[in-house]
């Protein structure tokens, strides 16, 4: 019971010394680090999102292939400079972690301290007894006795608060940077996972710059084997042409000497912009040079209209068929003489509605679309050549929409 009243009297409570542990370490300049390593890692983060965003636009548009590279590169370089900062910042964690680490240690060992100097005081009350102060003040042989009495209980009254009070805070202290050190840890463990995290995302953007390279390689060889079939292609069209232009000018011979019957053309110069349209869509590629998605250049002598698969070709003006077959890559090709030296070409047909030498009028259906197979899907390509097989800008002769 004795030892209880002595725990009461002497108030008891599991704390720390603000005396025994040293301060608690204020922001210096390691933490001042670390804020700025953390403001740059964000600013690195927001960069490299852009480029991402960057090469989300770039898959959905027709562009050359070296701004793609470009862009995986620099966000490699981006995630690489993460990967710095967060290294960075795990340093000064290890570094507070380890400060912290050791403050908690010697604080623990100075409680331990004070707590068996407490216990030992705690013993002393007990074997003295509750009777004590009294029996000592009631015993003093003279009045300076009593007061001498009275100051040295008193001082060892004010050490024992102390104490307790030391032991108090001490624990708090204690407490405090235990759970500073446990968020430290788990600030620390998090940092890791971030790290492993951009690494494996340093990889595969690796692995992503290499794959695109080998596949824009391989597509490479792919496009100037097709660039080259163009060219072929073109060639052949344009014999082709000439072979059905010495035809008409032999005809036309014949018609003068009066053996066959002269012929009209149906185009000139005058119907620049009113032309129908041969099919209704949107036009997929122009006149003129063009980037193909898989990155070669090409000049085209047509325009492409994007159209589903089977729908009617019509004629933009009347005209002979001179030509119904298949040229290269252009497939299913129609073509129709308007007099004057000028061609209609339908070319990307899944099916052809006249045949050589049919007569066709204005408006009238050729052919449907094909080219469902082809980089731009289902589609109609149509040219217009003028004299000797030049080509013309359809988009010139059609009616405005």
């Amino acid at each position: 019971m004795r030892w209880r009243h002595a725990l009461a009297a002497l108030g008891v409570l599991a704390v720390a010394s603000p005396a025994a542990l040293p301060a608690q370490q204020r922001p210096g300049q390691s933490q001042q680090e670390l804020e700025e390593s953390r403001r740059r890692l964000e600013e690195i983060r927001a960069e490299r999102e852009r480029l991402r965003r960057q090469a989300e636009r770039l898959q959905g548009e027709v562009h050359d292939v070296e701004d793609e590279l470009t862009n995986l590169e620099r966000q490699r370089e981006s995630t690489n400079r993460i990967v710095v900062e967060i290294e960075r910042q795990m340093g000064g964690l290890v570094s507070q972690l380890d400060r912290s680490t050791a403050e908690l240690i010697l604080a623990e060992d100075n409680l331990a301290e004070r707590n068996a100097v407490l216990q030992r005081r705690l013993v002393d009350i007990y074997k003295r007894g509750q009777l004590y102060t009294f029996q000592a003040l009631l015993s003093a042989a003279s009045f300076s006795d009593l007061i001498s009495r009275y100051k040295y209980l008193y001082l060892t009254s004010q050490q024992d608060r102390q104490l307790v009070q030391e032991v108090e805070s001490l624990r708090n202290r204690i407490k405090g940077q235990r759970n500073r050190v446990l968020e430290m840890r788990t600030q620390l463990d998090r940092t890791r996972e971030e790290r492993a995290a951009e690494l494996r995302r340093y990889g595969s953007l690796v692995q992503e710059r290499e794959k695109r390279a080998s596949q824009l390689r391989r597509t490479a060889r792919s496009t100037e084997q097709r660039l080259t079939a163009l060219e072929r292609d073109e060639k052949q069209i344009q014999q082709l042409l000439a072979t059905l232009d010495r035809r008409r000018t032999e005809a036309a011979r014949n018609a003068a000497r009066g053996t066959t019957p002269a012929t009209t053309g149906t185009m000139t110069t005058s119907d620049l912009g009113k032309l129908d349209w041969p099919v209704e869509g949107r036009i997929v590629y122009r006149f003129g040079r063009d980037t193909l998605p898989s990155g070669g250049v090409i000049r085209w002598n047509g325009i492409g209209i994007g159209a589903p698969a089977g729908t009617s070709v019509k004629a933009v003006e009347a005209g002979q068929v001179g030509l119904v077959g298949q040229v290269g890559t252009y497939g299913l090709t129609v073509a129709v003489e308007h007099g004057n030296g000028y061609w209609s070409l339908y070319m990307q047909l899944q099916g052809a509605a006249v045949k050589q030498g049919d007569r066709v009028a204005r408006g009238q259906v050729i052919g449907t679309v094909g080219g469902e197979n082809s980089d731009y899907g289902s589609h109609l390509h149509f040219e217009i050549r003028g004299e000797n097989q030049i080509a013309l800008d359809p988009t010139g002769w059609l009616r405005r929409r």
